[in-house]
């Protein structure tokens, strides 16, 4: 027996509400302006057929902004830096992603997260995509610092301060993207936040100098990060 109670004669009931669907990523131009305007559809991307196709143009636009902001970090010293920095700064970011990129799966896990292992990696790719837009926009005003001041100490700081606004936004949009994926819980999404922040760290530590020149592509000395800063400060004075 319909217990449903019918329309009345002359009336039609409304279509059911749908969750409207994105409008397809088209270029890789279309891509980038969506994760910085309207990230919903670059999450979107990530759990259809266009996935890999977003996550390659994310990672290639990684690439060339992490290099384009190495040249801004290696003219400082000019010379060998112009092409060491961008190297460095670039295999080291994608390292460090490769590194923490297997735990921050277990935590998606545990915090009840419905993702797949690709939507992982296009989230962390959106991440860092995101953080390297924001420093080539931060490049003018380093390349004016880098051209007036012979401080280290100076602009390491200004560096870090880029990389740290740049990760504020990119952790925000991070955050939300697990949100979209249902994650119940996002403290272990924090905790891993935290963890890669320090790996970022210590790996531009691994790959001294940045700023500065040495005789050496690598350093020879192993040194913590926060050590390396204060031997900095204390050369600085």
């Amino acid at each position: 027996m319909n217990t449903s109670d019918p329309a009345p004669p002359g009336t039609t009931q409304p279509p059911p509400l749908t969750q409207p669907v994105p409008e397809p990523l088209a270029g890789p131009f279309s891509i980038l302006e969506a994760l910085l305007r309207e990230p919903n559809r670059v999450w979107h991307a990530f759990r259809g057929d266009e996935a890999g196709r977003v996550i390659a143009v994310l990672i290639f636009a990684t690439a060339v902004c992490a290099a384009l902001y190495g040249v801004v970090i290696g003219s400082f010293s000019k010379g060998p830096q112009l092409w060491a920095a961008p190297v460095k700064v670039t295999l080291g970011l994608f390292f460090s992603v490769i590194i923490c990129l297997p735990s921050l799966y277990i935590f998606a896990s545990l915090g009840g997260a419905r993702t797949r292992l690709v939507e992982v990696i296009g989230l962390t790719a959106g991440l860092i995509t995101q953080n390297t837009l924001l420093l080539v926009g931060f490049a003018p005003v380093a390349w004016i610092f880098s051209e007036s001041t012979d401080s280290i100490a100076w602009m390491g700081a200004m560096h870090l301060a880029f990389w740290f606004v740049s990760c504020a936004f990119g952790f925000r949009l991070f955050l939300a993207g697990f949100e979209h994926l249902n994650a119940r819980h996002l403290g272990g999404i924090r905790v891993w936040l935290a963890m890669f922040i320090v790996v970022v760290l210590q790996m531009s530590t691994a790959l001294r100098p940045l700023i500065g020149t040495s005789e050496d592509f690598l350093p020879k000395e192993k040194r913590f990060f926060l050590k390396h800063w204060f031997h900095q400060m204390d050369e600085g004075k």
